[in-house]
């Protein structure tokens, strides 16, 4: 059965496929009677179901980051799309599941980025290529690159998004860099370096993205220099000087900006302040996208404004209704 196009659902579509619980949130009516909120969803996106009390003993065992078989039918509720069970739902036996099937993804072509990536590494000449080439020449980081999310939950959060956010910083910094005359193969690096701890510091499970051991113990930015300086250690003396070597730390050791986000130290070049411009570019404008499309935070069409306040960007968020064009 093909995956379920949960953007493309209207009311009075029939729905019989396995979806993943994102969350279950138990509540009670004012009446006193038990019911739960819970919000399935799969790689295309999520919905909403509110089980009622009648079915609540069926859900017992139910809970976040198990996969359940669903039928029922779609329904609007003041504007917003909800799934009314018809039985209760069925939990499936989690070895039959793949994550990738229900977890969130880029919509973006994963060959176009690396493209992108590749066509930039050739700009790139002398040790500096070198340092790169050992993590975007290398076929098996590469996979696990592209796999990783931004974040496991905020900016990015998706299957993908660690490639496509470098990509976007990059983007952001190399225009930047250009226009300010700084250094545009340095920044590039920095840009696609700045973030490769969070292959070791993400997990992708079927419960969703989570910190690893590592990622709790070390975090991302501890974790992006060990895995540098580890495989710096395998060219041949000499080839980066000291102060080069430095220089590729420093990228990842300051884009966080100041030491209260995480940063070790703060930007100390042109191209370091750049960078970190550009990834908070690059977050921010992500959660404004991501914004402007979230039912839980626009649940009618007819919204101008935001229900509540975003949590990523601690504001209300406007959705404009006229063009420019």
């Amino acid at each position: 059965m093909a995956p379920l196009d949960i953007p493309r659902l209207a009311a009075g579509d029939r729905v019989q496929h396995e979806l993943l619980v994102r969350e279950r949130d138990d509540k009670t009516t004012k009446a006193g009677d038990p019911f739960a909120v819970l919000k399935l969803g799969n790689a295309t996106g999520t919905l909403a179901v509110n089980v009622w009390k009648e079915m609540i003993p069926a859900i017992e065992g139910v809970r976040a980051g198990q996969v359940v078989q669903v039928i029922g039918t779609i329904d609007l509720y003041k504007g917003a799309r909800q799934l009314k069970l018809t039985v209760p739902p069925r939990v499936v036996a989690a070895s039959a599941a793949n994550p990738e099937e229900f977890l969130p993804r880029v919509q973006e072509s994963v060959e176009a980025l690396w493209a992108r990536v590749d066509g930039w590494r050739t700009e790139m000449r002398g040790p500096l290529r070198r340092a790169v080439d050992l993590f975007f020449g290398d076929d098996a980081f590469r996979e696990r690159f592209a796999r990783a999310p931004g974040a496991t939950r905020g900016h990015h959060a998706m299957i993908g998004g660690l490639l496509l956010h470098s990509c976007e910083v990059a983007n952001i910094a190399r225009e930047s860099v250009r226009t300010m005359r700084g250094n545009v193969p340095l920044v590039t690096a920095g840009a696609l370096l700045h973030d490769i701890g969070k292959v070791e510091s993400y997990a992708v499970l079927l419960s969703g993205f989570e910190n690893t051991q590592a990622g709790h113990l070390l975090g991302h930015i501890v974790l992006g220099s060990l895995m540098l300086e580890e495989r710096l250690r395998t060219l041949p003396a000499g080839t980066l000087s000291d102060a080069q070597r430095l220089e590729l730390h420093h990228f990842i050791q300051s884009h966080h900006g100041i030491p209260e986000y995480g940063a070790a130290v703060r930007p100390m070049t042109l191209e370091a302040e750049i960078l970190h411009f550009a990834d908070q570019a690059s977050a921010k404008g992500n959660d404004f996208n991501e914004a402007v499309g979230d039912s839980e935070l626009f649940p009618g069409d007819d919204l101008e404004f935001s229900a509540k306040r975003s949590w990523r960007l601690e504001r209300r968020v406007w959705k404009r209704s006229h063009g420019w064009e």
